[in-house]
């Protein structure tokens, strides 16, 4: 792992020298280029997943699951409670709030784009949204039902949910089951993408980006930041040691270490997307650090042994700011529910 960290920042630092040799009109006209070279990718329209086809039906019943409280044992909870999507699929909070006011352990990410991450939970236990959906409903922190069935059983208490699994999942005997509740919120999920202007540049349009936005992708590969957070979702690929050149100041949390039980895995933790980035603080699993400036200086320091100046950091955070996107405003909306 070290090897390819090591191979990632003399990739992206090349790529940044080269930018710059061209000068600015023509690394205007190549940065899109030499971004895709690097494994940069547009967003796509969803992340479809073979093993749950994508229909209208199920898409619009798992938007209503993504906002039923009646999910949670308080019926004061739901998968909006903690990733609201008005406010690009996070609450904001330092860690979420729960059943009977209890807090989480780790900063809620967003789940605006999560569908394309290898991987999902800090700690990578779950490795679709299908699967993640699961946890929160019975997570006795979060919304605290006892089983799937009871999420089943609640469910077919309406009688529009029932026709609406029906209408989901066809040919089915009993479709209102948990697994198929988890499959249509992940059939939802799966739509909530984001592009951005970042996007249109990747694309072609060598106007999307500022000069000072262009400059701040050259400052974003040549410090190694690349290693990590590439791709199409700028991260989301991957798990990486927290204090990889410098020991990270809170060890409390192990990360994946807690799942795997693995030495090796101490203090490993899914690098996350920053798509939205600009949008989605406080910062990091522990979500400690409020202000995205420190959150790149801090990355920078403990990830690749680099104190940034003042100005690499702002031009950083400028181009940041071009991978936020608009979230779906007409499939986000608040639905009706029975």
């Amino acid at each position: 792992m070290k090897t390819v960290f090591v191979l990632g920042c003399v990739l992206a630092a090349g790529v940044a020298v080269l930018l710059a040799q061209m000068g600015p009109q023509h690394g205007r006209m190549m940065g899109g280029r030499m971004g895709m070279m690097h494994g940069f990718r547009p967003l796509p329209a969803s992340f479809e997943n073979e093993a749950n086809p994508e229909t209208e039906s199920k898409v619009e019943l798992g938007r209503m699951l993504y906002f039923e409280k009646r999910l949670s044992k308080s019926g004061q909870v739901s998968c909006n409670s903690c990733h609201d999507l008005a406010t690009y699929g996070v609450d904001n909070q330092a860690t979420s709030t729960g059943h009977n006011g209890q807090k989480g352990s780790r900063n809620s990410p967003t789940v605006y784009n999560a569908a394309g991450e290898f991987a999902q939970f800090w700690d990578g236990r779950a490795q679709t949204v299908e699967e993640q959906a699961k946890g929160p409903m019975l997570n006795p922190v979060e919304m605290a039902l006892v089983s799937g069935d009871e999420a089943a059983a609640i469910l077919k208490r309406y009688p529009e949910y029932v026709k609406r699994f029906g209408e989901a999942f066809p040919g089915e005997a009993d479709p209102v089951t948990f697994d198929n509740a988890a499959r249509a919120i992940g059939a939802f999920e799966r739509k909530l993408v984001t592009p951005s202007k970042w996007d249109r540049f990747l694309k072609g349009d060598q106007d999307a980006l500022t000069e000072q936005e262009r400059m701040g992708f050259h400052t974003f590969m040549h410090t190694g930041c690349a290693s990590c957070h590439s791709g199409t979702l700028v991260g989301g690929g991957s798990f990486q040691k927290l204090g990889a050149e410098k020991a990270y100041p809170d060890s409390s949390d192990t990360g994946r270490h807690q799942v795997t039980k693995n030495a090796q895995d101490r203090m490993m933790f899914k690098v996350p997307s920053l798509r939205n980035v600009e949008k989605t603080g406080p910062y990091f699993h522990n979500g400690k650090v409020g202000k995205l400036e420190e959150a790149v200086a801090q990355m920078a320091e403990y990830q690749l042994g680099t104190k940034l100046k003042q100005e690499e950091v702002e031009s950083i955070v400028a181009w940041l700011k071009t991978l936020t996107g608009a979230p779906p405003a007409e499939l986000i909306r608040e639905p009706k529910l029975p």
